[in-house]
């Protein structure tokens, strides 16, 4: 067996243009090796305790200290810096908020590309711009290392229960590799191309997700004020044509479900302001591919002005309260 992995450990193959050699595949074989961890905000923490759950010991960072212990508590080792976590760990898992946080991450002073080790395998989960994503794969392959991306989708009850959605975009042949870990924090892990395919799927979700939650809040609060009870609407809704994700599980009418954001004043979830971020990332796509996306943009514009409004650590889905704000301007 050992041979065989030094066989495949040699083995040359194209990626992102350059010729590497195979040096992660032995890495599926390594199953409870230390994983590092990058970023424990509301998405991160939750799946770095996923892992711990699954007997993966963490060796993790986050530029908020106080962020760090609930996986401590979990016996995960803290370190102060990206570039400590990739010295210690040959598998890295990243989710940060936005593009720049990832750049400096991966290529700052203190960045994990600083030291990482030859065939270490990167994945990064955070929402970010597909082609920034390219960038950092073609810097990881200058240092030996695989960068993949992994965006999410299903939201912080998702990331606490396990059961998230990846979305994956690399080295085909090393998506197994990626995929033992991503299935130990989501039940669905897609394989969707080379690298920032997986961007270009999550922005395009998450412009779709915008679009039915302003949809939904709209019809909620016309609803409303037509006389009708917002639990029956949502029931009405949920068995009928308008049926959507928005309506039946994040509902964004204040005591028409518990467990939601909308139940505890908007607060935790997805913060309109990265909702704000990835509708940007899709218009910036669009522009770039020549892609008509008006109701795509109208509800950048939307999520902009909720910003502007004192909205932006509130849930995205509290478009419902900012409509209803607007209406007694």
């Amino acid at each position: 067996m050992a041979a065989l992995v030094r066989s495949l450990a040699s083995f040359p193959l194209k990626y992102n243009g350059y010729v590497r050699h195979r040096i992660v595949s032995s890495r599926s074989m390594a199953s409870k090796a230390t994983v590092g961890f990058v970023g424990l905000g509301n998405m991160g923490n939750p799946m770095a305790q996923n892992l711990i759950k699954h007997g993966y010991p963490i060796i993790a960072t986050d530029v908020f200290p106080e962020s760090c212990k609930a996986i401590q508590d979990l016996g995960a080792q803290i370190v102060d810096s990206p570039v400590e976590v990739a010295e210690r760990a040959d598998r890295v898992i990243t989710m940060l908020p936005s593009s720049p946080n990832v750049i400096e991450v991966f290529t700052g002073v203190n960045g994990i590309l600083k030291k990482v080790k030859k065939g270490s395998l990167l994945i990064d989960s955070s929402t970010i711009d597909p082609v920034v994503s390219k960038e950092m794969a073609k810097a990881a392959e200058k240092t030996g290392a695989l960068f993949m991306d992994a965006p999410v989708s299903g939201g912080v009850g998702a990331a606490r229960a396990g059961n998230l959605t990846f979305m994956v975009g690399g080295l085909e042949e090393e998506f197994n590799a990626a995929k033992e870990l991503l299935s130990c924090m989501g039940t669905n892990v897609v394989y969707c191309g080379g690298v920032g395919t997986g961007q270009a799927a999550k922005i395009c979700n998450n412009m779709l997700l915008a679009i039915s939650m302003i949809g939904t809040a709209e019809t909620m609060n016309l609803g409303i004020r037509l006389g009708l009870d917002p639990k029956l609407l949502a029931k009405i809704l949920n068995m009928s044509s308008g049926r959507c994700w928005s309506s039946d599980t994040y509902n964004p009418v204040p005591g028409v479900m518990d467990g939601v954001p909308s139940a505890n004043d908007y607060q935790g979830g997805f913060a309109t302001a990265l909702m704000a971020k990835d509708l940007g990332l899709a218009q910036n796509s669009a522009t770039n591919t020549k892609t008509p996306a008006l109701l795509g943009s109208l509800s950048h514009q939307v999520y902009r002005m909720m910003c502007a409004r004192g909205y932006t650590q509130k849930d995205f889905s509290s478009v419902f309260q900012f409509l209803r704000e607007e209406e007694n301007l």
